[in-house]
């Protein structure tokens, strides 16, 4: 039998009206009064809406996250192949500071050891182990080595790369093969060999490494954009084939022009010395970039430095104008006057020394750069404009 309140107001226990407990029941008075009483709820919190996007893949991402979340009080086992020098040194350094696992890779030794060293230095356990990335069984001996020594891992990131300078007519066939060996196939043939690891633990993140050149392309360096297109065609193919092992995420970090020392050691066949074309950006920031990838921050794929960042759109608007506005500035601002023998740079061999982060290319000449390809920009356009 239904409840009712009495006519002094007070209420029988337990008594709910559409999910809400009625505290009192206050009867209507006055003459003529004779509709019904009125109802005093009780202050109860807000009752949290069901979410109805909690799907499968979002709790399994939700878990994933928890889950790197215990990992890292433990300190996650990450590979950072190419960490003797640039952005994998960086990265390796910002990596060891929150307490993760390291196994480095690179081929100089010297170099290699200093990252590591500091690593060390700085309380993370570090493995060094010297591998040249073109080569596919000494990737093998970089998986068994990292799962020998800490039983597992949690993140595969690949930095390595290699520029070359030269026309496409210039540019022999050996460099291509190189460059896209270096860049393209050695990141290929890390993936393939993590990705069982990966399998068997259920879990784990792969963080590629592009460049602006994976989006857009520029003269004089045909062989480093083709590697970098291609990675991130790779990247994304991975990434939804993988939709099927929701513990396992792809990333590709997307630099604009870096601050490292990759254009003095550069294979360069133009006769011109080169430089990067500002504005640069500090791989410090680079590796902040990467280091929040590894704790699944941020889209899957993701641009590091805004202004360069907006030649995409620019080039997908305007391409004809984009082709004439990154020669001018490729030859004006990327290539300089000085004279410049023919080296194959770093494609056949390592560098051989310390290793440094930086390449000293944050000057004051930044400014004069950005008036200049804003001043290219705007000449394009309306060179376009009057042949319309």
């Amino acid at each position: 039998m239904r409840s009712t309140p009495s006519a002094t107001g007070k209420t029988p226990s337990g008594l709910r009206v559409m999910g809400n407990t009625v505290r009192e029941v206050v009867p209507r008075r006055g003459r003529g009064c004779l509709g019904p009483p009125v109802l005093v709820f009780a202050r109860e919190p807000h009752p949290q809406p069901v979410n109805p996007l909690r799907t499968r893949g979002i709790s399994a991402v939700r878990s994933r996250s928890m889950k790197e979340e215990r990992m890292g009080q433990r300190g996650r086992v990450v590979v950072v192949v190419g960490a003797s020098r640039g952005i994998g040194r960086a990265v390796a350094y910002r990596l060891a500071r929150r307490g993760d696992r390291l196994v480095v890779v690179a081929r100089d030794e010297e170099a290699l050891g200093r990252t590591a060293e500091h690593c060390r230095a700085l309380g993370a356990p570090t493995l060094a182990v010297p591998a040249d990335v073109t080569d596919s069984d000494a990737l093998g001996s970089v998986v068994r080595s990292a799962v020998e020594r800490f039983g597992r891992i949690d993140v595969w990131i690949g930095v390595t790369g290699v520029l070359a300078y030269g026309t496409v007519e210039q540019t022999p066939t050996a460099v291509y093969r190189r460059v896209l060996e270096t860049n393209l196939i050695a990141q290929i043939d890390g993936v393939r060999r993590v990705l069982p690891v990966f399998r068997a633990q259920g879990s784990g993140r792969i963080i590629l490494i592009g460049s602006l050149y994976s989006r857009v392309t520029a003269p004089y360096v045909s062989a480093y954009a083709a590697s970098k297109f291609g990675l991130l065609g790779f990247a994304g193919s991975l990434r939804q084939e993988l939709l099927d092992a929701p513990g396992i995420d792809v990333r590709l970090v997307i630099p604009a022009t870096i601050d490292t020392a990759v254009y003095q050691r550069a294979a360069n066949l133009t006769g011109r010395a080169p430089r990067p074309i500002p504005p640069v950006v500090s791989p410090f920031r680079v590796a902040r970039a990467i280091e929040r990838s590894t704790r699944g921050r941020g889209a899957p794929v993701m641009s590091v430095g805004r202004v360069q960042s907006a030649l995409i759109p620019f080039s997908a608007a305007f391409p004809r104008a984009f082709d004439r506005v990154v020669r001018l500035s490729m030859e004006t601002l990327g290539l300089t006057r000085r004279p410049a023998d023919d080296t194959l740079g770093t494609l056949d061999r390592p560098h051989h020394d310390a290793g440094r982060v930086t390449g000293g290319w944050r000057s004051p000449g930044l400014r004069a750069g950005l008036v200049a390809l804003a001043l290219a920009g705007a000449a394009a356009l309306a060179g376009r404009r009057r042949r319309q």
